[in-house]
C-alpha cells in the first residue's frame, strides 16, 4: 500500500482510455473535417469520392489481398457482423466461439433467431479462450479475434486451417488496425473505425473473400434476410456496396473523419506503426502490473493479452473478500474516482465482465498517458479501499 494517499502530481495529457468510442488521433481537432461532403447526396460523385477514399486506403494500410472486397455498412460493427450470419450460415453446420459478451450475442442469434439445426458452441469463462484445437473446419466458424469485454485475444491464426471448406467469419472490431491479421485465413473480417482508429460511431466494415462471394451467389438461406442485410440481388453479389454505393445514408461527417483517422495512420507509418503503438501500451501496463500486487490480467496467459481492450481484475484479499455485489461496487468506486479527477474516462470493467478496470490501449492513446495513469490507479484503489475499512 502506498505511504500516503497524496494523489500523483502528473496527470494524462488526454484521458480518454474508453474502449468504444475509442480516443481521437494525437492533434485530432473538429477543424479536420471542414472538408467534409455535407450538404450533398452521398451518392454524388463527390460524395462517393470520399467513400471510396476510405475503401481503397483501408484496404491498402490493412494489405488486404486485392481479390478480397470491403464494404462500408451501417449498424457499426454489430450491424456488420448480423449481416455476415443472416446472409452466410445455414448452408453448412457451425461451430461458434464465445469467451466474452459479444461473443455471447452472436450466440443468442444463431441459436435464439436463425435457429440453425447444428450449431455447436466451444465456450470458455472470461479470462480464458475456447480450445481451438476443437474446432472443425469442415463447418462454419465463427468468432471474435480479440474479446472487448473480456481482454483475451487468439494469439494468432496457426490454428485456423488453409484447406478449410467452411467459411470463417471473425468479428475483428477491437483488433483491425492494432493486430496482425492474416487475412488469408479468414473468409469474413468485420470492424467498426470507431476502434482503433478513435473514428465516429455507427458505421461497420465488411471485408469479404472469393469463397464467401462465391457462397453468397450460390447459397439462398432459408430465412428472410432484411434489406439491410442483403449482399446479392438476384443471386449476384452487390458489387456497389464495395465501391461506396452504401445500403443506406451514410453520415458524410463520420465519412470524413474516418479519411482523417486513416491519412494520420499512413503519416506515422501505416499499420507497423500502429501495432507497436498498440504494443507498447500493453508492454507498459505489464511492468507495472509485474509491480503490482493488487491487480492482474483477467487473461490468464500471457499470448492472449490484447493489446487494446486491457482488461484487469482486482486481486487484492480485502477486495476479492467482499461479494460480488460489494466488488462490482468499489470497483466503480475506483473508476468514478478517477472519472471526478478527470484522469481517467470509462474505464470500469463492461457490465457484464469480471468486476475490474478495462483500459484502452489502442493506436490512438498515447504511451505517455498509460504511464501517467498508472500511478493514479494505485492513488484510486488504496483511498477506496482505506474508505471501505
Amino acid at each position: 500500500m502506498p505511504n500516503n494517499l497524496t494523489p500523483p502530481s502528473t496527470k494524462p495529457q488526454i484521458p480518454h482510455f474508453s474502449s468504444g468510442p475509442c480516443a481521437k488521433r494525437p492533434g485530432w481537432d473538429v477543424a479536420n473535417l471542414k472538408n467534409a461532403c455535407v450538404g450533398r447526396s452521398h451518392r454524388s460523385s463527390a460524395g462517393k469520392a470520399k467513400l471510396a477514399q476510405v475503401i481503397e486506403t483501408s484496404k491498402k494500410i490493412l494489405g488486404i489481398p486485392a481479390d478480397y472486397r470491403l464494404g462500408i455498412v451501417p449498424a457499426s460493427d454489430t450491424g456488420a457482423v448480423e449481416m455476415a450470419l443472416w446472409s452466410l450460415l445455414g448452408q453448412r453446420p457451425l461451430d461458434i466461439l464465445a469467451w466474452e459478451s459479444f461473443g455471447q450475442e452472436w450466440v443468442k442469434d444463431v441459436v435464439d433467431e436463425l435457429k440453425l439445426p447444428d450449431a455447436r458452441l466451444l465456450k470458455a469463462p472470461y479470462g480464458s479462450l475456447p480450445n481451438l484445437d476443437d474446432v472443425d473446419f469442415n463447418r462454419d466458424v465463427v468468432f471474435l479475434w480479440n474479446g472487448t469485454t473480456s481482454g483475451v485475444r487468439v494469439p494468432n491464426g496457426d490454428w485456423i486451417k488453409a484447406d478449410r471448406t467452411g467459411l470463417t467469419i471473425c468479428d475483428a472490431t477491437s483488433a483491425v488496425f492494432a493486430m496482425d491479421i492474416p487475412w488469408e485465413k479468414l473468409d469474413v473480417v468485420t470492424y467498426s473505425w470507431q476502434k482503433v482508429l478513435g473514428g465516429e460511431a455507427q458505421h461497420g466494415i465488411i471485408v469479404i473473400s472469393p469463397r464467401t462471394v462465391e457462397r453468397l451467389e450460390s447459397y439462398q438461406p432459408a430465412w428472410p434476410v432484411p434489406k439491410l442485410f442483403r449482399l446479392t440481388q438476384k443471386d449476384k453479389l452487390i458489387e456497389g456496396i464495395f465501391k461506396g454505393d452504401t445500403i443506406n445514408t451514410p453520415s458524410m461527417l463520420c465519412v470524413e473523419d474516418a479519411i482523417d483517422g486513416l491519412t494520420w495512420a499512413e503519416s506515422i507509418g501505416g499499420l507497423p506503426e500502429l501495432i507497436r503503438r498498440s504494443e507498447a501500451n500493453l508492454a507498459t501496463i505489464a511492468k507495472w502490473v509485474e509491480q503490482t500486487s493488487w491487480v492482474d490480467f483477467l487473461a490468464e496467459k500471457v499470448e492472449t493479452r490484447s493489446c487494446t481492450s486491457i482488461c484487469l481484475k482486482i486481486v487484492d484479499a480485502w477486495f476479492t473478500a467482499l461479494s460480488s455485489q460489494q466488488q462490482a461496487e468499489y470497483a466503480q468506486k475506483v473508476a468514478k474516482l478517477l472519472e471526478k479527477h478527470s484522469v481517467a474516462f470509462d474505464i470500469a470493467s463492461y457490465r457484464s465482465a469480471p468486476p475490474g478496470i478495462r483500459i484502452w490501449g489502442g493506436a490512438t492513446v498515447e504511451t505517455a498517458d498509460i504511464e501517467a495513469l498508472l500511478p493514479w490507479l494505485d492513488w484510486a484503489y488504496f483511498t477506496v479501499k482505506a474508505e471501505a475499512e
